[in-house]
């Protein structure tokens, strides 16, 4: 198999207009995040109200993710895209109409909340066609593009475009050129992605037996304890992305002197470094190894780099470029999580929509404890307490890559074509 006609630095060729599709959906999907919920309240909504638009909001995305894997397993990646990308459009003009529009709150938790269901379901049934399309032992450099182009759609261009639009057409104005974004990726998902995949037997299953794998995205936990290890550690993987951004600008701004705009431009480096970082560590995971790069530069790495995280701004005081060494170094090791995408389906190679789906499962989980375990110990042991337990769960979870047994396939040999190679040392060079 000859890397350079198929992939691009771990990019699948074939793929390229779905990963650009994603960036391009992430970026429309991610506008209202710096100004929804203040937007929401303007509208005089209390921020209480606010809030829980945010959660339903939430617990539809998560219960999507969580089924995402499986059902486009059961129906084919491409319809399940289809589905999420007509969702999002549909809701997003109800919510816009009938919800803010007319300032009718349960219009606006009943469309939003279901718009939830979309975006989830759009990106992680791609990862299910980038499963089912690359060879295993390529999986890990192959899900570094797709988070870095994830990282780019609502990390950057989705968070920063907004700054330019909302003074031009207002934040209504902004909230509708999302569409063209949104629509913009689906489109491309829906023409370029047709025809690229393989046959899929679960596809053809009944109704029944459909259900009946549906199901697997719950009994897995249960009958494979390799997924299990894997689900935990894929929780702890962003327990400082997440908590981070609640507990350290009470740090940084509160107590520290930094201004609102320095905390958010050290966050912004964290996320850009992650674009490189991404399809760094995928591409080298296929030669470190997947689990060892886990734990040394996952867990341990995320373990040194939380902790730089507090002591170094608390030990430097007011020093931007001080400040920006832990941003990086986060930036660096949480991407070296990557390989984690590509372990569950490897763990669970019969069942790989219900392994993928627990992977999901395990990031949106992540989502929810890192600011469950804030809310708990900051009230006993301030923010050094919050460090100090993320730091400790990325040491179990570096235990954790000691017990879990993964069998990474080897990586495919280049063929170099010589003249007196026979066509039988050829093709199991190929297969090899």
């Amino acid at each position: 198999m000859q890397e350079s006609k198929t992939h691009w630095f771990g990019l699948p060729k074939t793929l390229l207009w779905g990963y650009i599709a994603i960036a391009i959906f992430m970026s429309g999907d991610g506008f209202e995040m710096a100004f929804l919920s203040k937007h929401i309240t303007d509208l005089g909504f209390t921020p209480a109200e606010s809030a829980l638009v945010f959660t339903i909001y939430g617990l539809a995305a998560a219960l999507a993710a969580w089924s995402s894997g499986v059902v486009a397993e059961i129906i084919t990646p491409q319809k399940a895209m289809r589905i999420g990308f007509i969702l999002w459009v549909v809701m997003h003009i109800l919510f816009m109409t009938l919800g803010l529009g007319m300032k009718n709150y349960t219009m606006m938790l009943l469309f939003y909340g279901i718009r939830g269901l979309a975006y989830p379901l759009f990106i992680y049934s791609f990862v299910m066609l980038v499963v089912q399309t690359v060879p295993k032992q390529q999986l890990s450099s192959a899900m570094g593009w797709f988070w870095a182009m994830y990282s780019i759609g609502i990390g950057c261009v989705g968070s920063y475009l907004p700054s330019f639009s909302i003074p031009i057409m207002g934040e209504t104005g902004t909230l509708w050129f999302a569409i063209a974004w949104v629509c913009a990726g689906g489109i491309m998902a829906m023409t370029m992605l047709r025809h690229v995949g393989v046959v899929n037997e679960k596809a053809n299953l009944t109704t029944k037996e459909k259900f009946t794998e549906l199901s697997r995205a719950v009994t897995i936990l249960f009958t494979n304890r390799n997924i299990l290890l894997a689900c935990i550690i894929r929780i702890i993987n962003t327990i400082s992305l997440f908590g981070f951004a609640v507990i350290m600008p009470m740090l940084y701004v509160g107590r520290l002197g930094f201004t609102m705009s320095e905390w958010l431009q050290l966050w912004a480096v964290f996320f850009f470094v992650t674009i490189f970082t991404n399809i760094m560590w995928g591409i080298l995971g296929e030669y470190i190894g997947w689990i060892r790069q886990v734990r040394w530069f996952g867990c341990i790495g995320c373990a040194l780099s939380s902790l730089a995280f507090y002591y170094l701004p608390v030990t430097f005081g007011h020093n931007f470029w001080i400040a920006l060494i832990p941003s990086v170094m986060l930036g660096i090791t949480v991407a070296a999580f990557v390989p984690m995408t590509a372990v569950f389906p490897v763990l669970e190679p019969k069942h790989k929509g219900a392994a993928i789906s627990i992977y999901n499962l395990s990031a949106g989980l992540s989502n929810f404890v890192a600011p469950a375990i804030a809310s708990i110990v900051l009230p006993f042991f301030d923010i050094v307490g919050v460090v100090w337990v993320y730091t400790v769960l990325y040491l179990v979870a570096a235990v954790l890559t000691l017990i879990i047994k993964v069998d990474q396939p080897a990586r495919v040999p280049r063929v170099v074509k010589q003249p007196e190679q026979s066509q039988g040392v050829a093709v199991a060079l190929k297969q090899s």
